[in-house]
């Protein structure tokens, strides 16, 4: 780790948080989106369709369904991470992982590491032992979640969309926290 990932710290966000950290989440999924990330929106999507997308998920948060993490610099939120609570009788011991998103000026700190990591110690603490996430099967951050101990369950050809329109697959992972 170097000096300037000692400085991030990661932050769970309550609704009201989330509300207030609209306007840095939006400029984190618009960088993203924009450097190509296959996050469920296209080149030409708006700053109010990810607004839209980040209220939802604000209420997410206040329907306890989502916990939403900011990893957070001396520059603001540069960084977040969402784990969902799967709320299926059957399921009480799953959650996902979504939209590890960190800001291309702030990448290569250790902060998708970070996001990660406290996720999974917040599923630890929320009784939840089986972990899911999906990412675009020639992304960056495969190599993340691999180096982090999770596991390739395949490959879906063509699941989704680049954001120029070009076809990609995803991969499937998962961890078990027991």
């Amino acid at each position: 780790m170097n000096a300037t990932s000692l400085a991030i710290s990661i932050e769970t966000l309550d609704a009201n948080e989330a509300e207030a950290a609209v306007p840095a989440l939006v400029e984190i999924l618009r960088d993203s989106v924009a450097d190509g990330a296959s996050v469920g929106f296209m080149s030409w999507n708006t700053a109010a369709d990810y607004e839209r997308f980040w209220r939802d998920v604000a209420a997410g948060v206040a329907g306890g369904q989502v916990i939403l993490l900011a990893a957070r610099n001396e520059d603001g939120i540069v960084g977040t991470a969402q784990l969902h609570l799967i709320g299926k009788s059957n399921q009480p011991h799953r959650a996902e992982i979504a939209k590890v998103l960190v800001h291309s000026r702030a990448r290569r700190q250790g902060i998708g590491e970070a996001l990660m990591q406290r996720a999974e110690a917040i599923a630890r603490e929320q009784g939840r032992d089986l972990l899911v996430l999906d990412t675009d099967e020639h992304g960056a951050a495969r190599r993340l979640y691999n180096r982090l101990g999770w596991t390739e369950a395949g490959t879906i050809p063509r699941y989704a969309l680049m954001p120029d329109g070009a076809e990609c697959g995803s991969t499937f992972f998962y961890k078990s926290l027991v």
